[in-house]
């Protein structure tokens, strides 16, 4: 198998995206095509809002990183749709006017998920908006958050707004107490401490189905600093009723909404995308190899041997796959957290399925098709609460309240700044992030977790 043989198309230069690219780049053609010119490392974006220069920490211009660094070829631009059959991709590039088609051999979707599942285009402070339709018909039009520059600049217009509430000891409301709300109004408290600070939930606690202690631990803070917390309510904004069950009978000043994902898989026909999940629904569907299916759980663009050449792999796909009828502890797959851990760890299982098959279709050998399997690592959550301190959650599971508390205090925030620094290093193709992280994904045995004993084929 030669370099020049077949070509993979990756869908979005996100944490899995440039996984791929790494895993396939030694014997295969690497295209990466991202609407927007840079990498942004989501978990620390919020305290770029509190402290502009951190961005500078969580964000790099692709192009020189995957054409030089890594030796793969960037389109900057967005994929308008893709044809599994023809085995094509319709990209509109930065600077172009029309779609250009782009034929692959392997794709894979690694589009990633927007934060607003309000807004009809999941518009929200958390994620670029980038898309098209979404630009045209956003909340801030006067920013093309493609480009770094512009990106940088709704960063500085959002920080000059919470340096003026602050000043004024104005009062906010953040609703959803999850991760992004927890964080999030932990950020504001340290870096504006005039602000007067709510969090509210539907849920009882805080970190919904994390363990107790470490909702406990988070609520704790956030008392001991100030913030008003209240649980088992509902978000109602036009009633009165509500905004006086949480003592602000006369609102506030600023919300932040900081409530679950919405699925931005445009690009992708109506019958390769799920009915229901979070946001609404218009999450790619696949099989237990990661391939694309359509509703009837049909391979979508399979070759002509029925093998899938099409994959999705992290926050843009199902997260699970179903078994009808069964109670979710039976699920052939049961609901994967979006979180980058498992978007990697299945980009590493799709890299493998798409040498497995290239083995077969091209070479003529004998070759095994990897499953997924529910991640260990898709347990381990690390909760800011604001730069000194945070929780650090590991074992959790698709089951409520699982999980154990492992680490926290200056320590867990330690921690958290360890993980962003290296994996920013190891996405731009550092040495030392990817030394740090290579065996995460790589173990040749694994222990626990429900992956295979000794690693994956390749």
């Amino acid at each position: 198998m030669g370099k020049d043989s077949r070509r993979v198309l990756v869908v979005g230069g996100s944490f899995s995206g440039l996984c791929v690219a790494r895993a396939l780049k030694s014997d295969f053609q690497v295209t990466i095509v991202d609407a927007k010119e840079y990498f942004e490392y989501t978990p620390g974006v919020l305290r770029a809002y509190v402290k502009p220069r951190h961005l500078d920490a969580l964000t790099f211009n692709l192009q020189p990183v995957i054409e030089t660094k890594m030796g793969c070829k960037y389109i900057w631009g967005e994929v308008k749709k893709i044809d599994g059959a023809e085995r094509t991709a319709s990209i509109k590039p930065i600077f172009g006017q029309d779609a250009e088609t782009i034929a692959f051999d392997y794709c894979v979707i690694c589009a990633g998920c927007n934060f607003g599942p309000f807004h009809k285009w999941g518009e929200s402070l958390w994620f670029p908006t980038i898309h098209e339709e979404g630009r045209a018909n956003g909340s801030w039009p006067h920013l093309d958050e493609r480009f770094l520059e512009g990106r940088r600049r709704h960063i500085l217009e959002e920080y000059g707004r919470l340096h003026a509430l602050n000043e004024r000891s104005a009062s906010v409301l953040v609703v959803g107490a999850g991760f992004i709300g927890v964080e999030w109004v932990t950020e504001l408290q340290h870096f504006f401490p005039n602000m007067k600070l709510t969090i509210i939930d539907f849920l009882p606690k805080c970190l919904g189905p994390l363990p107790d202690k470490a909702a406990v631990y988070c609520d704790s803070y956030m008392k001991k600093v100030g913030i008003a917390t209240h649980y088992n309510i509902k978000y109602a904004p036009k009633e009165p009723a509500f905004w006086a069950g949480i003592g602000l009978p006369n609102g506030v000043d600023k919300e932040y909404v900081c409530i679950g994902v919405k699925a931005s898989n445009y690009f992708m026909p109506a019958e390769t995308l799920s009915d229901k999940g979070p946001g609404g629904g218009g999450w790619i569907l696949m099989d237990m190899s990661l391939a694309v299916t359509d509703k009837q759980g049909k391979k979508w663009g399979a070759d002509d041997k029925g093998f899938g050449r099409v994959y999705a792999v992290g926050d843009c796909n199902y997260g699970c796959v179903e078994s009808p009828g069964k109670p979710l502890d039976e699920w052939t797959l049961p609901p994967v957290a979006k979180i980058s851990y498992p978007g990697e760890e299945q980009a590493v299982i799709a890299c493998s399925n798409i040498r497995q098959v290239d083995k077969i279709v091209y070479q003529g050998l004998e070759a095994k098709i990897q499953d997924m399997h529910w991640p260990w690592g898709a347990g381990m959550f690390a909760t800011s609460l604001g730069p000194h301190d945070a929780c650090f959650v590991a074992g959790a599971s698709w089951k409520k309240n699982s999980g154990i508390l492992t680490l926290w205090g200056a320590a867990s925030a330690v921690q958290k700044e360890i993980i962003e620094a290296s994996k920013v290093d190891e996405c731009q193709y550092g040495l030392i992030g990817r030394l740090f992280w290579h065996f995460v994904h790589h173990t040749p045995v694994h222990l626990f977790g429900k992956g295979p004993r000794f690693g994956y084929a390749h």
